[in-house]
């Protein structure tokens, strides 16, 4: 990583609530991935974002 690039900030809203599928509804991570976040390098970070954005926009709140 560069030294000038920031690390990728987690999506958390703070509304930390996981559903009936361990995932938050808040930010769409799973339970696993909440709990990871601060392992993972930025690469993975911006993997979890992408299936983030999906699960929101499967789910509705993503248009």
């Amino acid at each position: 990583m560069n030294t000038q690039e920031k690390p990728v900030a987690s999506p958390c809203v703070s509304l930390c609530a996981l559903d009936e599928h361990d995932l938050c509804v808040g930010c769409q991570r799973s339970a696993d991935e909440i709990r990871r976040w601060g392992l993972m390098d930025d690469d993975e970070r911006r993997q979890v974002l992408q299936r983030c954005g999906e699960r929101a926009r499967l789910s509705g709140q993503l248009m």
